[in-house]
């Protein structure tokens, strides 16, 4: 029920107090949950532990982190909180101030840079510096996403890990030059990548619908039969 739009205003205040955590971090995720909802919620102390990571997590607090509802201020008191995970759940919110995005692009804990490298929101300056970053999948984030700017798109071409080189060949914004410079590299994979490119030149594609492997060979016959 906490968790359904078709749930009344007035149920959601009340399961806003529920006893359970579980419930509580359900109305945060509702999108029919208002601001006023998710201000309180903002402080709340639940923890789960989870196995995995081997730590606890703040489950109503990322909860509301990530709600589209949440009034701009609480986001940014969130992206300031002690605990990594829900700065990160604050860096991933389209409604991230941009102030906050200048900040967190420097915070020590990785995954909330690459939060906000694939955030939609993410201005061009901050996804240029984040293209350089030291963690690899951060840069892999930042070169698949569509506003990343030519010039550190171009950059990434050189990266030194194919996997960073693999998602630049995905972004849909890839200049044709620099997919024909990916369509040579070694891994399989990347090929593959710009074979599935809709920007890759033709005469690239019809190279790669012969490529020594299989997986290359199917991407671009896929995108063109006629090969």
């Amino acid at each position: 029920m906490a968790g359904n739009a078709r749930t009344s205003p007035q149920a959601l205040v009340r399961l806003a107090e529920d006893s359970s955590g579980f419930v509580r971090a359900a109305v945060a995720l509702n999108c029919c949950a208002s601001a006023d909802i998710l201000d309180i919620l903002a402080g709340d102390e639940m923890v789960d532990y989870d196995s995995t990571l081997q730590k606890n997590r703040y489950l109503v607090k990322e909860a509301v982190a990530r709600s589209q509802e949440i009034n701009p201020a609480t986001l940014d008191f969130l992206a300031r909180d002690c605990d990594e995970h829900v700065r990160a759940a604050a860096a991933s919110n389209s409604r991230l101030s941009m102030p906050s995005m200048a900040r967190m692009v420097k915070d020590v804990f990785w995954e909330v840079r690459n939060n906000i490298a694939r955030n939609p929101s993410t201005p061009e300056d901050l996804l240029a510096y984040l293209s350089a970053d030291r963690i690899m999948d951060v840069r892999a984030t930042a070169a698949q996403n569509p506003r990343t700017p030519a010039a550190a798109l171009a950059a990434l071409a050189q990266d030194k890990s194919w996997e960073v080189r693999e998602a630049l060949a995905r972004n849909c914004n890839l200049d044709g030059r620099i997919l024909d410079e990916l369509a040579g590299h070694w891994s399989w994979m990347v090929r593959a990548a710009v074979a599935q490119n809709l920007n890759t030149p033709p005469e690239t594609l019809k190279q790669l619908a012969e490529d020594a492997d299989q997986s290359v060979q199917k991407a671009a016959r896929e995108r063109s039969p006629n090969f």
